[in-house]
Order: C-alpha cells, then structure tokens, then sequence
C-alpha cells in the first residue's frame, strides 16, 4: 500500500489522486471520482473535494493509498 504525508489537517480527494500519482490532472480526478471508480475508506465517494484526513485510504484501479 503506497503512503502519502500531508502537511495540513486534511487533504482534498482529488488533490490527493494527483499527489499518489494515480491521474494526471484535476481533469481526470474529476471525472473518475464522479463515475463511482474511487473508493474510500471501502466505500465510494464521488465527491472531489471530499476531506482526506490521516488514517483515512482511498483506492482507484486497485491500488490503495494511505494518507498520513
């Protein structure tokens, strides 16, 4: 499981997409989240700016990644 570390209390989730390299661009991020392809924390979430904090993992295409 890949980890990534935020500065602030929490992290946006289509931030957080481009942050583990998962798209390319706020674009992308976008469109995926709004199809139902994130999960997080198991469950889909298909709002872009939903609230990332520590402890919290979001998955695409099968990979997951822990924020910290």
């Amino acid at each position: 499981m890949q980890t990534i570390k935020i500065k602030d209390d929490f992290i946006k989730l289509g931030q957080a997409m481009k942050l583990a390299n998962l798209v390319s661009d706020g674009v992308e991020a976008k469109f995926v989240i709004q199809d139902g392809l994130v999960t997080v924390n198991g469950e889909v979430d298909t709002r872009r700016g939903k609230k990332l904090v520590p402890g919290d993992v979001f998955a695409y295409q099968g990979q997951e990644v822990k924020v910290e």
